[in-house]
């Protein structure tokens, strides 16, 4: 086991901790949009009424939570991976669908013209960004 104060032990740390919150993060919001679709829809249809993507809100979720379920699937397992294997390249792919995820919903909440909901991403997006690049490093 690595001593965690030293460089290696505390990126490991890192890798771990950051896989795990975009794993928690993107299952539960995937998994969310899937249990309860219905309300979901209902909720979104209200949300994007006055934009473009009026017409496609179902199509919007289903792509929505494909994306968010495999981004924290594959964070999910990579931080299992790193565990046991100390091989950060499947959380690596989670993050960069994490940050895909976060992209395509500033996207649809900047259509909606809900500024608030899209600032609100932000940190989220530099979470996913910096997740890259951590995990990116071996």
């Amino acid at each position: 086991m690595q001593d965690l104060r030293m460089l290696g032990g505390s990126a490991t740390l890192l890798r771990i901790l950051v896989s795990a919150f975009l794993a928690i993060l993107f299952l539960q919001s995937g998994i969310d949009k899937v249990v309860d679709r219905r309300g979901n829809l209902e909720w979104l249809k209200g949300h994007f009424a006055k934009s473009p993507l009026a017409g496609i809100v179902p199509a919007m979720v289903t792509a929505i939570a494909i994306l968010e379920i495999a981004a924290g699937a594959l964070s999910a397992i990579g931080c299992v991976v790193i565990i046991f294997a100390r091989d950060s390249t499947i959380a690596f792919y989670g993050a960069v669908i994490s940050a895909i995820a976060i992209v395509a919903l500033f996207f649809g909440q900047r259509m909606a013209k809900d500024y608030a909901g899209a600032a609100v991403l932000v940190p989220y997006f530099l979470l996913a960004l910096s997740a890259i690049y951590l995990l990116a490093q071996h």
